[in-house]
């Protein structure tokens, strides 16, 4: 493995890298990371219905394990370029125009999965499940939203530092299992995977005509903007 040292250098390099990427890769490549997060989030919404929250807690790294292995771009991870821009490495335009590119791709990964599986009606046995974790996570209150989201995303940027000291599939897998598992069994807010939550709520809502104390509107104000301010924190 590496050293700290030369996790520091790498963190650096990765960052240049994702800033020279073009628009059309950062978009894209966001799309893929939001699918994969989403994806993750329906696995643990199955792993909490059938066995508990740990199980769930222990499916839902396999997402940001998707990210770094088939190297797509998460706005959470990608916060660490800000070690990029003070090294002035790279400009912190280029790096505000990778987080608001990649933060949309993200999002539009995290709606489509959640649509697809809401309406393919592969959720329909956890109905009431993603409604109320959607309802919750629109009800937490700003400030608690923010801190929660510092903590999460202290651990995703932690997860992706110790996966660049790792130089095999197995040992990046074990980096990030650990740092991810705790976020989520500690109930940290992480941006991303509320992109798909919040909209999987409120697709489940309109499938099955439930009523529910959640609109578009309160899920983004109470929950995505705080929760964003608090990753990039």
């Amino acid at each position: 493995m590496l050293t700290p040292g030369d996790v520091a250098k790498k963190t650096v390099e990765v960052g240049k890298a994702k800033a020279a990427l073009t628009a059309d890769k950062m978009l894209t490549l966001g799309i893929f990371a939001g699918a994969f997060i989403a994806l993750a989030g329906v696995g643990a919404t199955f792993g909490n219905i059938y066995v508990g929250k740990l199980a769930g807690a222990c499916i839902f790294p396999v997402g940001l394990i998707m990210v770094v292995i088939a190297g797509s771009e998460l706005f959470t991870g990608n916060n660490l370029m800000v070690m990029a821009a003070l090294k002035r490495q790279i400009t912190w335009r280029r790096m505000f125009l990778n987080w608001v590119l990649v933060f949309i791709g993200n999002f539009i990964g995290a709606v489509l999965v959640a649509g697809m599986v809401i309406y393919s009606g592969a959720l329909d046995a956890a109905a009431e499940t993603v409604m109320d974790a959607a309802v919750a996570k629109s009800n937490i209150g700003f400030l608690e939203a923010m801190m929660r989201g510092v903590l999460c995303n202290f651990l995703v940027c932690i997860a992706v530092w110790m996966s660049f000291a790792a130089d095999t599939v197995g040992g990046k897998v074990a980096a990030i299992f650990g740092p991810i598992m705790l976020f989520v069994i500690a109930g940290f807010e992480h941006s991303v995977a509320n992109m798909y939550y919040g909209p999987a709520g409120l697709m489940m809502a309109a499938r099955h005509g439930m009523v529910a104390n959640l609109t578009a509107e309160t899920f983004v104000v109470n929950n995505l903007i705080p929760v964003t301010i608090g990753n990039i924190i």
